[in-house]
């Protein structure tokens, strides 16, 4: 055998060691990626879900304004009733920071989402 022959027979047992290691090392990586990350996932979307009753308005402030004007009606003090009823929802807005740490949680499981997608990607290549 040449010299050329045996140099390219050691570089392909040299380089199917390095490629082994380094598909089993980064293989395991995409494997804990995958557990965080859809770990991750769980709890930001329980957090989502609890704060997501904050974005809407409290149902029981509706019919508490309703209840106070139909016993404003029923004592006869219609003056104080008013000519309509009053809608506190009209008015109703959620707060700043609340919308601020939404879409924060809504990013952060977005971003968790994509990790977990790109390492799929990646076991799969």
């Amino acid at each position: 055998k040449d010299k050329r022959s045996r140099f390219w027979g050691v570089y392909k047992r040299v380089a199917e060691e390095h490629d082994g290691e380094f598909l089993e090392r980064y293989t395991s990586d995409m494997d804990i990626v995958l557990v965080f990350s859809g770990l991750f996932s769980a709890v930001s979307t329980s957090f989502i879900v609890a704060m997501e009753s904050n974005l809407s308005p409290d149902p029981s402030d509706t019919t508490n304004a309703l209840l106070k004007q139909l016993v404003y009606i029923g004592l006869g003090n219609l003056a104080a009733a008013g000519p309509a009823p009053a809608d506190p929802v009209s008015t109703w807005s959620p707060a700043a920071p609340t919308l601020w740490i939404q879409t924060i949680a809504y990013a952060s499981l977005s971003m968790s989402l994509l990790a977990a997608f790109g390492a799929v990607l990646g076991k799969q290549w």
